[in-house]
């Protein structure tokens, strides 16, 4: 335990980035939400909480509680600060509620988490961007809506990619898929050479990293991020990703969509600094072309 006496009046966030210099403002903020910072020997969470001279602050720090209810299977939390809440979302899993499904979306679910693991001090979460039911992957969530708003004016910034096992294989190794997507029908977008009122551009990279049994696997990176995006300009290539019935795909064979968000590069909104998550592709895809595993990794 270490400890520093106040000797004049002061707001108690700065006080201990002060007092404190060697300790990364992140890991300030996370003594104060799992109440390790003691005032007169009182737990203190607030960032403004106005400290008086003779005050004596006291730093104890402890593991953060434990989440007493697991989190479904296939869900898992990535990365968690006081800004960011990055999440590996399964398959089948919405993002945030429908008119059909309110309750099990992966905005609820962590909503409750997160008030669960802080014991009800913080309540809400932000959605930065989505995935689609079918998609697995990389999801990101803000805890303030400060950061919510930053990431989404900055979003053209980070990097996004995906793995997509497709149907036959795109006409080149390497290459971009260009048009516009029409996005005004609720449950289907439609690709579009020509640019209309209703219609965006869209942009989106891919590279071949393997083929077999009929199927390629493919390296895509966005550079926008329109509806249904990867899934509508791979149609229109002449290569659905399997399982996308919707989207002119023959064969499902695991009874899903081929599609994973596997690397997300990030600009923390707090100060820019870089953070680079990264999700395996899961077993049953890595199945559908031989040696997928190994050329992800």
């Amino acid at each position: 335990m270490t400890s520093k006496t106040a000797t004049e009046s002061a707001a108690l966030l700065p006080f201990l980035l002060t007092h404190w210099p060697e300790v990364k403002r992140t890991k300030i903020k996370q003594w104060l939400r799992f109440d390790a910072v003691k005032v007169n020997g009182r737990a203190i969470n607030q960032h403004d909480h106005q400290l008086q001279p003779g005050d004596v602050i006291s730093i104890q720090p402890q593991k953060a509680p434990p989440v007493t209810t697991p989190l479904p299977a296939g869900l898992s939390v990535v990365h968690e600060d006081d800004e960011l809440l990055v999440i590996r979302k399964p398959v089948n899993l919405l993002t945030i509620a429908t008119d059909t499904e309110r309750e099990k979306t992966a905005f609820r679910i962590m909503t409750d988490y997160l008030r669960e693991s802080t014991h009800g001090r913080h309540d809400r979460l932000w959605i930065v961007h989505r995935l689609d039911r079918e998609t697995s992957g990389l999801l990101v969530l803000a805890k303030t809506e400060d950061a919510k708003t930053w990431l989404q004016e900055n979003w053209a910034r980070m990097e996004k990619r995906y793995h997509a096992i497709v149907e036959g294989k795109p006409p080149a190794e390497t290459g971009t898929l260009k048009g516009f997507i029409d996005e005004t029908q609720p449950h289907r977008v439609y690709a579009t050479d020509h640019a209309s009122p209703t219609a965006r551009e869209a942009t989106t990279h891919y590279r071949v990293l393997g083929t077999g049994y009929g199927r390629s696997l493919l390296e895509i990176t966005l550079e926008t991020g329109r509806r249904h995006q990867i899934r509508v300009q791979l149609a229109a290539a002449g290569c659905p990703i399997v399982g996308d019935e919707k989207y002119g795909a023959k064969s499902d064979p695991i009874k899903r969509i081929g599609l994973h968000a596997s690397y997300l590069k990030l600009l923390h909104p707090e100060d820019e600094r870089e953070l680079i998550f990264q999700s395996p592709l899961p077993q049953d895809l890595a199945r559908l072309v031989p040696g997928a595993l190994s050329k992800t990794e």
